[in-house]
């Protein structure tokens, strides 16, 4: 392709999204090609689709398949965020479907977390291993450039939000039972997904800035006043849910492209992670890792 450097990596800085549970496609994106990927990681979720949006370049990939057809566990979310970066994404914006476990964060409302605890036990989330050993920092785990523009546009679109909070990551499929639900709450926990912290982990490892738009679609199970979550009540509130983030997209893409490039530490999270002499890194861990350590080779 034309916009193909020779190490595989996109000359083009696409912006990337991610689209959530009732999010399979962009409104307002003129796609110009769906791109297959195949990474040393195995298959993303999906094609993603490149095209522009007010002239911005954005990469577009359905979390779950188009049809949503992956559970959480299931997806690959190595090749995902690998994809992102071999098309030249720097930033990545993840449209998320979460329930509340706060009175004030009612369903509609917007969060943008900034910490995140983590329940699930199944997943493969680094990039490294294999001969080759590296530690990022989580301290912070999303973008603070990133979420000061996301906290911007959502105080100019008068939308109902929280910027910061933290955010369980639970394993799923199943929704919460009422006494992990507590739990959760007890802790100081705001809201409860099943996918944001392997995507905030790995966009760190690819040096990719991050930020989570976390849709609230109930509340869980802890408010006795309410009825359990049930994927009819989410169902219910997803789809509204999916216009309002069409909208905030629309608006958040331009904002981003606008702000340029990120001012963090982000987009060199790998420069004092790596401890793996490369001389002794296998041949085949360091072919599958070229993308990301590069730099960092010379």
């Amino acid at each position: 392709m034309g916009d193909q450097m020779g190490d595989g990596m996109s000359r083009v800085d696409r912006i990337g999204v991610v689209g959530g549970t009732g999010l399979y496609a962009m409104a307002g994106l003129e796609i110009q090609e769906e791109r297959t990927i195949e990474t040393p990681f195995g298959a993303p979720s999906d094609a993603y689709a490149l095209g522009e949006l007010d002239g911005v370049a954005v990469a577009f990939l359905p979390r779950h398949g188009r049809g949503h057809r992956l559970l959480p566990s299931e997806l690959n979310y190595r090749a995902n965020i690998y994809g992102f970066k071999s098309l030249g994404v720097s930033r990545l914006i993840s449209v998320s479907a979460v329930g509340s476990l706060k009175e004030g964060l009612a369903p509609s409302c917007v969060v943008v977390p900034d910490q995140f605890y983590d329940r699930t036990r199944h997943r493969r989330d680094t990039f490294f291993g294999n001969g080759l050993v590296a530690h990022v920092s989580m301290a912070d785990p999303t973008c603070p450039d990133l979420t000061a523009t996301v906290a911007r546009l959502l105080e100019q679109q008068a939308v109902a939000h929280q910027v910061g909070g933290p955010y369980v990551c639970m394993e799923g499929p199943q929704f919460s039972t009422r006494a992990e639900s507590e739990t959760y709450r007890s802790r100081g926990a705001d809201i409860i997904g099943m996918t944001q912290l392997q995507e905030a982990k790995l966009a760190r490892e690819a040096e990719i800035c991050f930020v989570c738009l976390a849709m609230v679609t109930d509340y869980d199970c802890w408010k006795v006043d309410e009825e359990a979550v049930t994927v009819e009540q989410v169902m219910g509130t997803l789809h509204a849910n999916a216009e309002a983030a069409q909208d905030l997209l629309g608006a958040l893409i331009p904002a981003v492209a606008a702000d340029r490039a990120c001012d963090c530490s982000c987009q060199q999270a790998l420069s004092s992670a790596l401890v793996t002499d490369f001389s002794l890194v296998p041949k085949g861990t360091l072919a599958a890792l070229g993308l990301l350590i590069r730099p960092y080779q010379e």
